[in-house]
């Protein structure tokens, strides 16, 4: 069953920005929204994933759980998901400086 998908992708290469517009829509820059399969949902993880290189990602989509979505995150970023008990917090450490680590 097809599902929203957000992905959030900075500072990638243009190729795969295209791969990306031919799923979803790039609403702002860096910013794509679609329905897809699960199945197209992962492809397309797997092509960011591997194409990511110095930039970064996130992918969000709904699942059954407290929060309702699930987040996945590639690349350097200071904004890091941390599990807490089953809910997805971020952890946000300054520049330059290592990202608190879970509890």
């Amino acid at each position: 069953m097809p599902s929203m998908i957000v992905i959030s992708a900075t500072a990638v290469p243009d190729h795969l920005r295209g791969a990306l517009t031919r799923w979803l829509l790039e609403v702002t820059p860096e910013l794509y929204i679609g329905t897809v399969s699960a199945r197209v949902r992962d492809e397309l993880w797997a092509s960011v994933t591997a194409c990511t290189a110095d930039g970064a990602a996130a992918l969000a989509y709904p699942t059954a759980d407290e929060q309702g979505f699930t987040l996945r995150t590639v690349g350097s970023r200071r904004r890091v998901p941390i599990d807490f008990d089953g809910l997805t917090l971020m952890a946000f450490g300054r520049q330059g400086q290592e990202t608190a680590k879970p509890f």
